[in-house]
């Protein structure tokens, strides 16, 4: 498994899913589950791989305005909702988080809980082991004030009516 297969299968269940979260991570588990053991404990390397990359203050900054707030735990669902969205808006996202304003704006799929579980259950069903997890300790950067995201995210701002520090 490389990153190209990763993001097809990523894709796969996107197409797949016709918008619905639910479905996209069921269509995602079965995915994972049909690969042989070895491929399905590699996609889930490769997912991590991913959540790491998009473990990043300037990222969570970016959360925290679509959601009005960000904790730990959301900002994970969050990076694994964008993995979900498919390669050209997860590295979009990564080099310009304020294009996130251009994706559909269902603030349920930015932080929709199940993805990361379907990765999880599709390995166990192929290889009979849960994955070993490794992500980052700390985010990479530098933590945002929460007064600037405004002017860090202009066009989030906007979208989600994020002013001076506060959702309006």
């Amino acid at each position: 498994m490389d990153e190209t297969g990763f993001w097809k299968i990523v894709q796969d269940a996107n197409d797949a899913a016709g918008g619905d979260m639910a479905r996209k991570c069921n269509v995602l588990k079965q995915k994972i589950a049909a690969l042989p053991a070895a491929d399905a404990i590699e996609f889930a390397q490769l997912f991590d791989a991913m959540m790491g990359k998009a473990y990043s203050h300037t990222l969570w900054g970016a959360a925290y305005v679509i959601n009005g707030g960000c904790s730990d735990d959301t900002f994970d669902d969050f990076c694994a909702s964008l993995i979900s969205r498919g390669r050209q808006a997860f590295e979009r996202a990564l080099s310009d988080p304020d294009s996130l304003a251009d994706e559909p704006d269902d603030e349920e799929d930015w932080f929709y809980e199940g993805y990361q579980y379907a990765v999880t259950d599709g390995v166990v069903a192929a290889a009979g082991d849960r994955p070993q997890r490794r992500m980052p300790d700390q985010p990479e950067g530098t933590e945002q004030d929460e007064d600037e995201l405004d002017v860090l995210f202009p066009k989030l701002s906007a979208k989600y009516g994020w002013l001076s520090g506060k959702p309006a």
